[in-house]
């Protein structure tokens, strides 16, 4: 019996096989790998797929930080932005994913403590959406032993105003490893999923 389920599900060419396969690594992949890279990386979202573009550069650095921002009311450039938050472009030069990430693309998360964190780290934190939010740290806050952040998407002509106070409660990680492209194949198969709940 055994011998005949192996056989079934590595040796067969069929669809019933290919289909058992897809679920049997889908399965290995959210009750195995992932747990397991999480207990390693210390948070419990160890990778996630970029689905939006707020992180995204427009061409070249010098391109993106002359692009435009908005200074409180008063449209600015992202230049000018970053310097009312004492973020000079050498400072940025020297940020981690200093040229942004772009959707599509895999992030590599590690749980440090929320005071180890500092300014132009690319964190992920929960916010009111359903999904995690991966932005960049422009300031860091202490009170009352509680660290506290404000980020920002590269892309975004400024910060949320969800984004002014992000406890470090809601903190998962942040970003140490970019993968591209890999992401795309999160993304389409949550976008078949939906569909498959949609249809149904």
């Amino acid at each position: 019996m055994a011998h005949s389920v192996w056989k079934f599900i590595w040796e067969e060419d069929s669809w019933a096989s290919w289909f058992v396969n897809i679920i049997l690594a889908f399965l290995i992949i959210k009750f195995i790998v992932y747990p397991g890279l999480g207990l390693i990386l210390n948070t419990s979202y160890p990778i996630v797929a970029v689905v939006s573009g707020s992180m995204e550069h427009d061409g070249s650095f010098d391109k993106w930080w002359s692009s435009s921002a908005l200074c409180g009311q008063k449209s600015c450039s992202q230049e000018e932005y970053y310097l009312q938050e004492g973020i000079t472009r050498e400072d940025f030069q020297e940020f981690p994913f200093e040229n942004g990430f772009n959707i599509g693309d895999i992030m590599i998360l590690y749980g440090t403590t929320p005071e180890d964190v500092r300014v132009g780290e690319v964190i992920v934190f929960r916010s009111f959406r359903a999904d995690p939010i991966i932005h960049r740290v422009i300031t860091v806050k202490e009170k009352n032993g509680e660290a506290s952040f404000t980020t920002k998407g590269d892309h975004n002509a400024a910060s949320f105003s969800f984004e002014s106070y992000i406890p470090e409660d809601v903190y998962l990680g942040r970003a140490v490893v970019r993968i591209p492209y890999l992401g795309y194949i999160k993304i389409g198969f949550v976008k078949l999923i939906g569909l498959f709940q949609l249809i149904v």
